[in-house]
């Protein structure tokens, strides 16, 4: 153990799935000691076959704000800040959470880009998401097997991609897409973030090579706005071969150990 008491992780899942995504990296971090949670987005509390039948007619008002504040609520009343671990719009969640100083440190998995990041200039990205700006903005959208496919788990079998779209998508809010589109152009989006700060913890940055939906090219450009010399520590690893699943498809002990070894690295040896 190379602390005396382990910090809470709190794992955010992405857009179109829900905690259930994260069972394999609780179960591993559970194992090695840390407490964890996986609080569900608003309206994402349910199993995917409820909500895919039956969304919350609120779901479409959800946006990236109301998302921040919503995990900002919990992680306030932990008694002490957490390791906060993100994937996709979580991992976006987790930089702008981290930029608030509320995780002790943070991991970005596969990141929807902050401030900065123009999603229409990743083909494969435009391709996965294009319809979902057919619908209106504060509408909600269900991703269909082809796209989820295509974007998220495209180097899996067959069967085992059906099984993980039968298992985790569900519907989405439209709102929080919109926002991401716009915020290259606002100057008041809720995805801005202060990529010179250097008081908040140590972030990591974590990009699959053959992701689709999050291009690692994506989250290397991501990683760039950080500002080095900020002295807040930010670092980058890409993993070979990995998809968007990167948190569950095969292989993913390998990015499990890494995180937690660049946790050892990073957390104070000291904590009680």
């Amino acid at each position: 153990m190379f602390i005396m008491t382990k910090p809470t992780i709190i794992f955010i899942h992405g857009a179109f799935v829900t905690p259930k995504s994260f069972e394999t990296l609780m179960g591993y971090f559970s194992s090695q000691g840390f407490p964890v949670l996986a609080p569900a987005w608003p309206y994402h509390e349910t199993k995917a076959a409820k909500l895919k039948s039956d969304p919350s007619g609120q779901l479409g008002g959800v946006g990236l704000g109301e998302l921040v504040e919503h995990y900002a609520r919990i992680i306030r009343t932990l008694p002490r800040k957490p390791v906060i671990i993100g994937h996709s719009f979580g991992g976006a969640l987790t930089q702008l959470l981290m930029d608030r100083n509320l995780g002790l440190a943070g991991i970005a998995i596969d990141s929807a880009g902050t401030k900065g990041i123009v999603a229409a200039a990743y083909p494969t990205t435009t391709r996965t998401i294009a319809r979902i700006f057919l619908t209106p903005w504060k509408k909600t959208f269900l991703m269909n097997p082809k796209e989820f496919k295509y974007g998220f788990v495209h180097n899996m079998p067959k069967a085992e991609q059906e099984q993980a779209y039968r298992e985790h998508v569900v519907p989405e809010t439209s709102r929080i897409f919109f926002q991401a589109a716009a915020a290259p152009f606002s100057a008041k989006t809720p995805a801005a973030v202060n990529y010179n700060n250097g008081d908040r913890g140590p972030l990591l940055m974590i990009a699959g090579e053959v992701d689709r939906i999050i291009p690692a090219k994506m989250v290397r450009k991501n990683f760039g706005f950080y500002n080095q010399n900020s002295g807040a520590v930010t670092e980058y690893k890409e993993f070979a071969g990995r998809s968007h699943w990167i948190i569950a498809e095969p292989g993913w002990e390998e990015v499990a150990e890494y995180m937690e070894s660049w946790l050892e690295r990073q957390l104070p040896s000291d904590l009680s």
